[in-house]
């Protein structure tokens, strides 16, 4: 299903997946205001001068919070996802949530970034922008 905007798309979750992405979503756009949010690739994501930054999407069992530099944080709690540089957090409660850290990736994420947006250029290579 296609999704115009966050809103639409966290409307369409239920129960507690819903309270999960609504969480997330105030979360970071209370940490990251700068950032420009949009669904892509069918997924509510936040970017910073177009590169992505963090975003979140609806598993079978859970809601999957993924940071694109994530395994470059230094906070804890993140697991490793894919062959580059991002690293994840899966909800399946609200409870499960843990807000201060949550924050701590976030501002870790503006700090530490892989540059995503120039990835085709490179031929699948990374390089870090800060």
């Amino acid at each position: 299903m296609a999704y115009a905007t966050i809103e639409a798309f966290n409307n369409a979750q239920s129960g507690e997946d819903r309270l999960i992405c609504d969480a997330l979503r105030q979360e970071i756009d209370q940490a990251l205001p700068e950032a420009e949010s949009k669904i892509w690739h069918a997924h509510p994501v936040w970017f910073l001068e177009g590169n992505p930054i963090v975003g979140y999407s609806k598993l079978k069992h859970c809601v999957r919070l993924l940071f694109w530099s994530g395994q470059s944080f230094t906070t804890t709690g993140l697991e490793v996802e894919g062959t580059f540089k991002a690293a994840e957090k899966r909800f399946v409660t609200p409870a499960d949530i843990d807000h201060d850290r949550l924050r701590s990736w976030l501002d870790e994420s503006r700090l530490i970034q892989w540059d995503y947006k120039n990835i085709v250029k490179r031929k699948g290579k990374l390089e870090r922008l800060k």
